[in-house]
C-alpha cells in the first residue's frame, strides 16, 4: 500500500473500503489535478516503476501510458478498470477523479453559454411569485 503521497488527502482515499468521496466542486478557482499526473507522480514514482514496466503491468502500449501520465489524455473507463486493479483501489476513484477534471474545465469554458441559460426551478419560483 502506498503510504506518503504528493497530493494531500490521496492517503485515504487509496485505502481499500474507504468511504470518502471525490466530489467536484465547479466553484473552485484552481482546476482539480488530472488523474494522470496522480498516478504519474504518487503512485508510480512511489513504486520506482518506469512507464515500459507500469505499461507491461498494465497491458497497454508505451504510448497510451504516456499520454495519459502527460495529462493529454483522459482516463477512460477500461483504463480505470486496469489501473484500479493494478493500485488496488478500484476503477471508481479513477473515474471520479477524471469526471472532476472534466467537469471543472468544460464548466469553465462553457461559463458565459451557462450564464444564459434559466434553470426550470427559477423559473417556476418567479411564475409561482408572480401568480401570489
Amino acid at each position: 500500500m502506498i503510504k506518503s503521497f504528493k497530493h494531500k488527502g490521496l492517503a485515504e482515499l487509496f485505502e481499500k473500503g474507504s468511504s470518502r468521496k471525490i466530489r467536484p466542486d465547479l466553484h473552485l478557482k484552481r482546476p482539480p489535478v488530472h488523474p494522470g499526473e496522480i498516478l504519474r507522480e504518487d503512485v508510480l514514482k512511489h513504486l520506482g516503476l518506469s512507464v515500459s514496466e507500469a505499461s507491461k503491468r498494465l497491458g497497454i502500449s508505451r504510448q497510451q501510458l504516456h499520454r495519459v501520465l502527460a495529462c493529454t489524455h483522459p482516463i477512460t473507463t477500461e483504463m480505470a478498470l486496469r489501473i484500479g486493479k493494478f493500485a488496488g483501489n478500484g476503477p471508481g476513484l479513477w473515474l471520479r477523479m477524471q469526471q472532476a477534471y472534466d467537469l471543472w474545465h468544460v464548466e469553465h469554458r462553457m461559463s458565459d453559454e451557462l450564464s444564459k441559460i434559466k434553470s426550470i426551478s427559477s423559473s417556476r419560483m418567479s411564475t409561482t411569485q408572480v401568480e401570489t
